[in-house]
Parts: structure tokens; sequence; C-alpha cells
């Protein structure tokens, strides 16, 4: 064989090597898919402590590839998808989609009769979260939020009006865009924001891309305006939020700032919870599954196994 064969075969066995690590873990399909409200639900793993398991903006249950895998075998492992995301049609009336969203998640655990879940969300699902157990903390064991914040980032300083026309401007230019323009949009947002690997940013940017347009502004828009900081006073239950660091992003002003100090300004969005503790994950961009997904499922593992039984 010569050597730009030996280097093909090279290169091949490199990238399913990097699949393997960083591609689905899970082989089996879900062992039932429901809908319940305006979620679509996909349920894995038979037995033990039960987990809901909600991505972020345009995320699906491909976010939770690996994340699945390891819980399935010890959890029931519930992992949802919102409406408008991942191929998932948009709800065809108005009306708040967050909103919805949270008395969905209500009724997914009342009608499956799920016993005091934990809830692990990402991002907008982390906001969620945290909203749901200021709402209704006696229905859950407790919330990990993977860098989604009672208030979205920076959104503490604004005023409300001031908030409201950053939003409209937000989704009036993200409904704007064609198809071609959102994909590429996604693209650079995971390259930029959402992983460190290049390679991970075109792997999964397409899956973003499934998305409907119009719900993902309104999502985004609402998630600017809201502010779920009052409520986590009634929030009693045990709430991890995981603050993903990669230094060089931090590194020049405006937004320059340590770990500590981003560990920090975290804590303070959170500090009206009783029983809320910051981890911080380096170096890690905003997908910390994605970009750390060893370092997060013993993070996620060593939460869960604190709750006890």
């Amino acid at each position: 064989m010569n050597k730009t064969g030996c280097r093909m075969i090279t290169s091949l066995l490199l990238g399913f090597a990097a699949w393997l690590s960083h591609g689905p873990a899970y082989a089996q399909p879900p062992a039932a898919t429901t809908t319940v409200g305006t979620l679509n639900v996909e349920r894995h793993g038979e037995h033990g402590r039960p987990v809901i398991l909600i991505p972020g903006l345009e995320g699906g249950p491909w976010v939770w590839a690996r994340t699945i895998g390891a819980l399935q075998k010890d959890h029931v492992v519930y992992a949802v998808t919102l409406a408008g995301f991942d191929g998932m049609p948009a709800p065809a009336d108005d009306g708040s989609l967050l909103d919805r969203a949270d008395v969905s998640l209500k009724q997914l655990i009342e009608q499956l009769r799920i016993g005091r879940p934990v809830l692990v969300g990402h991002s907008l699902g982390g906001t969620l979260a945290l909203r749901f157990a200021g709402e209704h903390p006696q229905m859950i064991s407790g919330v990990v939020a993977i860098d989604g914040l009672p208030i979205f980032p920076g959104m503490e300083r604004i005023g409300v009006d001031q908030r409201k026309a950053m939003a409209a401007r937000i989704r009036q230019q993200m409904v704007a865009l064609s198809p071609e323009q959102f994909a590429a949009q996604s693209l650079a947002y995971m390259q930029n924001i959402g992983v460190i690997d290049p390679q991970l940013a075109a792997r999964y940017a397409p899956m973003n891309a499934r998305s409907d347009i119009n719900a993902s502004a309104q999502y985004m828009a609402e998630d600017m305006l809201a502010d779920y900081r009052p409520g986590l006073k009634n929030a009693s239950v045990p709430i991890l939020e995981i603050s993903p660091y990669n230094a060089p992003d931090f590194a020049r002003s405006p937004g320059a700032m340590s770990e500590a100090q981003k560990t920090a300004y975290y804590e303070s969005l959170l500090s009206g919870a009783p029983q809320a503790k910051v981890v911080s994950i380096a170096p890690s961009r905003h997908f910390v599954m994605l970009d750390q997904p060893a370092t997060f499922q013993r993070t996620l593992d060593g939460f869960l196994a604190s709750l006890g039984d």
C-alpha cells in the first residue's frame, strides 16, 4: 500500500474514533415515545430514580445521547423535545411557548405518574427547570442546570423597556432568516459559542438547524424577557448549576473575567435559591455535555448520588 493509501486509512480510523468518543452512546431505541402537551417525550430505562432531560434552544434528544446511555442502566430517563425544535411542529396558535412548556412538564409528571424526578436542563431547558423548581418544588427531587439561568445573562442590568426592545429586535432579525441563513447562523453559533472542537460544531449545527425558525425566535425573545429569580426563594430542592468556562473566550474586554469571577457571577444570579451550588467545568463552551462528556457525567452522577434514595 502506498503512503497516500495509508494516510487515507489512518484518517478514516481517526474519524471513526472521534465518532465513538463523541457520538451517540446508546444504540437501543426508546422504550416508549409519547406526546404530552407541547412536549415530545422519549423514555429510556426501566427502573431507578426518574430523570427528565430538557434540551436548550433548538435542541433535541441528540444533545443527551451519551447522557442517556450512561443513565438508562440505573434510571428511568425521559428525554423531551420542546415544540418547534428538532423537527417537532410549532404550536399553530398564539401564546407563550415557555408557559406552555412549563405546563406541559407538570402534565408529564402527573400523567405518567413520575415520582419526584430530577430535572436536568441545558441552556433554555435549564431556565425552564429553575422556573419549575420555584413553582412546583414538591413535585421534583432536584435540578441540574447546564449554563441555564433564571435570567438571561446581562439582562439583570437593563430596564424592562430596553429588554423588550432588544427582544423584539432579535425576534425580527431571526424570523427574517432564510433556511440557508438559519443553517449558517447555527454553524457560526456552534463554532464560536457552542463547542470548542470545530468537528463537533460541524456535526451538531445541522441538528440545531432542523428547528422551526419562527418558534426559535419566539423562544429566544421570551427568554430574554423572563426573570424567574423572585420564584427561587420557593425552590426548596437541591440545585446544581454547571458553569462552562473556556479561558480564551474570556480573555479580552468587554466581558473579560476569570473562571472564579464567572462562577461568582452565576452564584449571584442564583442567590435567592436556598440550596443552589455552582460548579465550573473547563475547558468547555456552552454544550458542556459535548465538550467534556466524561467530566459532565461524573458531575451529574455525583449530584444524583447525593440525593439519596
